[in-house]
């Protein structure tokens, strides 16, 4: 079958032949972990790589012609807002505002809220009870997330949303400060969808900072390590919380209208009550990361865990 991937590229004048030598060669990206899995179970790829115009992919897709187009573009232009799983699902799920709106509809626990757009003086709503975590409103992977999104009173408040205002040029959320384990669901499949092993995100040397999903402490390598901090798979679940935190991410995922894959990130309390932090319609999926590792846990090799999502996709459109 011929699949596409398609994502964004720091060489947008490159041809698939170079895109194939990258994959040959092991570099590790995303993208060409994907194209080594479809090409590992017999596909015809093409790989495409996009950057500030849209005409180059457009005319290496209608010569290709391919069955089923992988999306995996994490920016455009710059702005991650701007690519995903679908286009209803991404519109909704990058607006973090809108997603608790949506989940809280659904009867889905969020922190409570408030969003503050540039040229808004930040006032804290009497329901917002310190500590709060202050966001960029529109971007993921935890950018612009850091220790000092913490804040305690209303001067580092009102600083941290001028910081977002003015850094990010997007509005900035506040949201209460759930204390808890930083839980991360995998889900793939439209209906019914399956949900993969439960991954946490573990803090081993706290040090006196926060526990909250910076950065840093997703991306930086060196600063893990320092910290302990280690994507694991959540152990001592009690089978009643397992079934709620499934039962919660599913409603998720079919709220936002995610299709084939996705990823919910919750904060499960001390009372075990389920809180759900974002939904993910486009999260990362290369090789040795945390929903390819929880794919495995659930039976799938890498090459089958890919070639599931294609599957997904055409067996909602098979024309």
């Amino acid at each position: 079958m011929k699949v596409a991937v398609v994502f964004d590229t720091l060489h947008p004048e490159w041809e698939d032949a170079d895109y194939k030598k990258e994959v040959d060669a092991k570099v590790e990206e995303a993208e060409y972990d994907v194209a080594r899995a479809l090409m590992g179970k017999e596909h015809d790829v093409l790989l495409v790589g996009v950057a500030e115009q849209l005409g180059w992919m457009l005319e290496r897709l209608a010569g290709f012609e391919p069955k089923v187009v992988f999306n995996g573009c994490e920016s455009f232009r710059g702005h991650a807002r701007h690519t995903g799983s679908s286009p209803t699902g991404l519109l909704v799920a990058r607006n973090k505002s809108l997603t608790k709106k949506i989940l809280a509809h659904h009867d889905i626990r969020v922190p409570a809220f408030a969003e503050f757009r540039p040229g808004d003086k930040p006032v804290r709503p009497s329901e917002l009870r310190y500590p709060l975590i202050v966001k960029p409103l529109l971007e993921d992977a935890s950018v612009g997330i850091s220790q000092a999104s913490v804040v305690e009173n209303d001067d580092d408040l009102g600083a941290r949303v001028k910081f977002i205002h003015e850094k990010y040029r997007q509005a900035a959320i506040v949201e209460e400060l759930i204390e808890g384990r930083e839980l991360y669901v995998g889900l793939i499949g439209n209906d019914p969808v399956q949900v993969l092993p439960i991954v946490e995100l573990t803090f081993g040397d706290a040090d006196g900072d926060h526990r909250i999903a910076t950065y840093k402490a997703k991306w930086d390598e060196e600063y893990r390590k320092r910290k302990k901090i280690r994507n694991t798979f959540a152990k001592g679940l009690s089978d009643e919380v397992t079934a709620k935190i499934a039962d919660t991410c599913s409603t998720a995922f079919h709220a936002m209208w995610l299709q084939d894959y996705g990823r919910v990130d919750l904060r499960l309390a001390h009372d075990e009550e389920v809180y759900v932090l974002e939904v993910n319609p486009n999260p990362f999926i290369a090789r040795e990361n945390e929903m390819a590792d929880a794919a495995e846990k659930a039976g799938m090799s890498y090459p089958d865990f890919i070639e599931r999502i294609v599957d997904e996709a055409l067996a909602r459109d098979p024309a």
